[in-house]
This record gives C-alpha cells, structure tokens and sequence, in this order.
C-alpha cells in the first residue's frame, strides 16, 4: 500500500513538473512579455479532440527545451477564453502553433510531432543565419541537415538578398554562411560571393540568369530531390508552384510492380534533374487517401500521378509505364499540355467536391451505426421542412387576412344600400 501511494505521489510530481515547463497565457501577455522573449505557442480549444491529443506531447517539448537552455519559452492559449490574444494572432483553427520572436511571428505548418515541433523550435529561436567558422562544424551541419543554404563569401548585396529571404523561409529550412576555406576542396564554385545548396550527395550554386529570384529558388529548392511524401510536404511543395509526381503504393509490405514504379521514378529524377527539376518534384506516397479526395474517387494503389496543388488538377498517365521512356514521355505530355489536366478549382468541382467529402463523411457512419446516421440526416431536413411549413402557414394567413379586408372595403353597409334604394323609389 505504501509503495502504491509513493508511485502516485511520484507521478503526480512528475506530472505538476511537466506542466511547469508550460505557461498558461491570456490576454495581458503582450503586455507583460519581454521585447527580446521567444515565445512558442500552441492556441487551443477545449473542445477540440486534436488539442487533446496534441496536449502531452506539448509539455514534452516545454520540458525538453528547458532541460537543454533553450532560449524558446513554451506556452499554451485557450482561443474561446484569451479571444483578444487569439485575434491578435490571427487564430483561425485548432491547434494553431506560433513562434513570436521580436514581434515577428512564424506560423508552424509541419506534422503535430514531437520531432517536427521541437525542429521547428530549435531552427526558429536560432540565429537567422548560423556561421561555419570550421570545417569540422561543416560536416556536423552536413550530417544532421538533408538540405543546407550556405552563403559563401564577404558582405555583398548578394548576402543582404540571403538574409532577407532567411527571414521568410526560416521556417522551412536552415540558413548558414561560412568562408571559401571552410568548405572541402571538392566544393568548386566559379565566383564569389555564392550560395550554394547541398543535398542529395551533391551541390548546386545559385545563377541569377539562370534560376531567376533567390527568395524563389531557395523556395524550389528546399525540398530533396526524390523523397517521401505526407500530406503536409505536398501542400508545402504546391507552394513552390512546381508540379508533384508521386509513386503512390501500399503502406506496408509492397508488391512488386510498387518497387519498380518507386525505382522508376527516384532513377528518372535524379538523371534528368537539370530537365524536370524546375517543373517538377518527385517522390512517393503511401496509401491514397489524400490524393482520393483530390481525384474524388478509388485510385489504384501502386500507379502514378501528377499533381497541381495550385488548382487541384492532376495528370494521369495515358497508357501503362513500363520503362522510364513512358515515364519521360509523360512527363513531357504535361509540361507541352499534350495531356489533358482533370479536376481544377472551378465551381462545378468545388461542389463535386464538397459532395465526395459529404459522402465519405456519412458511408462510415450508416456501415458502423445506420439507425443515427438516418437520424443524423434526417433530422436537418426535417428541421428544414418544419420551418417551411410555417413560413407557408403564416403567408396563407395573411392572404386570408388581405382577402378579408377587401371584401370589407368592396361590399357596401346595409344603411348604405337602404338609402341607395330610397333614392332610386325617389
């Protein structure tokens, strides 16, 4: 007995310790804060069963970022209650993740994890651009980093352009400089100053006349050459204005014909890079329950898709791919428009979409429970169908009423028609 009531108070401990990491912040806290505070917030909703599942692995992150020195405070806003402070920052769903550093906020937009948050974090509250003053806090950078911006050279407008579009992409990515000696002697750069990105075993320097806007081209470039791809990367990557082209195959244990389109497409990307790589990304997907909202239907899992976040178009192959000349031809299919692009964002596809989500919203509910699911159907059309029934009712009323009143007005009073009568006798 003693033993279970000190595991309980140890666990009650842990739990008051966890939530200290935490703040609960309400409308005062623009005012109270420090202007040099770093604040990372989660706005929540009571109701909101996302919120509640979020909510632990949020006070692992305040716990963690306080065990290592992180400048990053961590706090948490109910929305429905701190409703000045949620409208301050523009909350308009739940959870809602922010960074507030020097009165500027960072939105965070990745996977609700524990990993993807606290990256978020750590990249956010850093310095906007990390200095590599040695080779070896290069390698270290390159292992932990699939993709790194480095600026090379002196100050120069050039690094002023760096620095401003660091300040909008930081969220997204890392942002380092470092001077021409501090990279390895493999790194061949025609001029300096450069910027150069590394990723997928090799580098690739920024060309003004070639690659166009910086701020752009980081944006394009930010993402590996061929990789995995979830629900948030690929409306990360439609901001970029480049089509996607996805692989999509099973989740686990898959067959054969998915290995060999996942091969195709990583082989077809990474040798065709300077042809597709600024129209295109590539990568693959598991299950297709993303992409069969987009095409509002069954897609068969493995095929091949290409995708446009911009409108909500896709392209899809016009015959079987078999080798990787299918692959390019399509490929060149979309870009010359050849291939014809289905759905879009017109107003006919809007309401087939909304139609397809209500649908797939309800086929699961009259499956699992049929009885609530015709109450919860049914009971707004009769709601809707009651409300009409009055509104009919009360117009005929008034009908009735109007009508009354002109037979009043018409029809003479009898003393009226005794006097109409004695003077026609007269």
């Amino acid at each position: 007995m003693s033993l279970r009531r000190n595991s309980l108070s140890g666990l009650l401990l842990l739990l008051v310790c966890v939530s200290a990491f935490v703040e609960e912040l309400d409308d005062s806290f623009l005012e109270t804060r420090g202007a040099d505070d770093i604040w990372l917030i989660k706005f929540y909703a009571p109701w909101c069963s996302f919120c509640k599942q979020l909510d632990p692995v949020w006070h692992q992150i305040g716990s963690e970022l306080r065990s290592v020195g992180s400048p990053v405070n961590v706090g948490k806003s109910d929305a429905t209650v701190s409703i000045g402070l949620a409208k301050e920052f523009q909350v308009r769903g739940y959870p809602a993740i922010l960074m507030l550093k020097k009165d500027v906020k960072y939105n965070y937009s990745g996977p609700r994890t524990r990993e993807g948050i606290l990256d978020f974090a750590n990249r956010v509250g850093g310095p906007l651009v990390r200095s590599l003053s040695s080779l070896q806090l290069f390698q270290h950078a390159m292992d932990r980093h699939d993709v790194m911006f480095v600026y090379v050279g002196a100050t120069s407008p050039l690094k002023g352009n760096y620095t401003s579009a660091a300040e909008e992409l930081i969220i997204h990515t890392y942002f380092f400089s470092a001077s021409r000696d501090v990279l390895p002697k493999m790194v061949s750069l025609p001029s300096l100053p450069a910027v150069v990105v590394f990723k997928d075993g090799s580098y690739f320097t920024f060309n003004e006349e070639r690659d166009g806007d910086l701020k752009s081209w980081i944006n394009r470039e930010r993402f590996l050459n061929y990789m995995k791809i979830d629900s948030y990367t690929l409306y990360a990557m439609g901001e970029t204005g480049k089509l996607v082209l996805l692989a999509l195959v099973e989740a686990n244990s898959l067959c054969k014909e998915s290995l060999r389109y996942k091969s195709i497409v990583e082989k077809v990307s990474a040798e065709n890079r300077e042809t597709y790589s600024r129209h295109f990304h590539f990568g693959y997907m598991e299950g297709g329950d993303y992409i069969n909202g987009l095409v509002m239907g069954e897609v068969t899992l493995p095929s091949l898709i290409v995708v446009n976040l911009s409108n909500d178009g896709y392209f899809l192959p016009p015959g079987a791919v078999e080798t990787e000349r299918h692959l390019l031809d399509f490929l060149d299919g979309v870009l010359e428009s050849s291939i014809e692009c289905q759905g879009g964002n017109s107003i006919h596809q809007r309401i087939r979409r909304v139609i397809y989500d209500i649908k797939v919203t309800l086929t699961p509910l009259f499956s699992q429970a049929p009885l609530f699911g015709c109450f919860l159907v049914g009971f707004p059309f009769a709601i809707a169908i009651f409300f009409c029934y009055l509104c009919c009712k009360a117009r005929s009323n008034v009908s009735e009423d109007d009508d009354g009143e002109g037979d009043t007005l018409s029809a003479p009073s009898p003393q009226r028609r005794k006097k109409l009568s004695d003077k026609k006798t007269d």
